[in-house]
């Protein structure tokens, strides 16, 4: 049985699509149990804390995402909940706009670290093509969970416990 043209041409954009589709997916977001990049090699302005040895929240947000900035009170609980702990959170911004940034942060007056990555460095990094992202890296420095889009009171609930489980590890 022979095959043919068209229907060779159609097996064919058919597996190109597949491998387009693969490559895609292989440089798409960073996946559970690889290694995080670490922070203070990722080029961003502002000071980081100490996090070795630490479960921390990295999200990336920026001032012009509105499910950001509602995430961000959350974050701040979050914070409050497990101060005294093992627990860093990091809200890195790629805001490119310096003003916009500082004036947000400066109203906002978040408990936790927010630094500024302009150009999206770590980000792109990352994979990361929905705002907001969060990723959570256990005490390891390995990625423990990825979490897209708009943050609720069931995914606060979520990251709560997930971090009470990685603190026991």
């Amino acid at each position: 049985m022979s095959m043919s043209r068209r229907s060779h041409g159609r097996w064919v954009l058919a597996w190109a699509g597949m491998v387009v589709g693969l490559a895609l997916q292989a440089a798409g977001l960073v996946q559970v149990g690889a290694e995080f990049p670490d922070l203070a090699k990722a080029g961003l302005e502002g000071s980081l804390p100490d996090l070795k040895g630490k479960v921390v929240v990295v999200d990336l947000w920026a001032t012009w995402c509105a499910p950001c900035k509602k995430a961000l009170p959350m974050y701040a609980e979050l914070h409050k909940e497990f101060a005294g702990r093992d627990v860093a959170i990091v809200a890195v911004s790629l805001d490119e706009d310096r003003k916009a940034f500082e004036a947000f942060v400066r109203k906002s007056a978040f408990p936790f670290t927010v630094v500024r990555d302009p150009k999206g460095k770590l980000a792109d990094a990352l994979g990361v093509q929905e705002m907001p992202t969060s990723v959570v890296v256990g005490k390891d420095g390995k990625v423990a969970s990825v979490h897209s889009g708009s943050m609720g009171d069931k995914a606060r609930a979520k990251l709560a416990a997930e971090l009470e489980g990685l603190l026991k590890r």
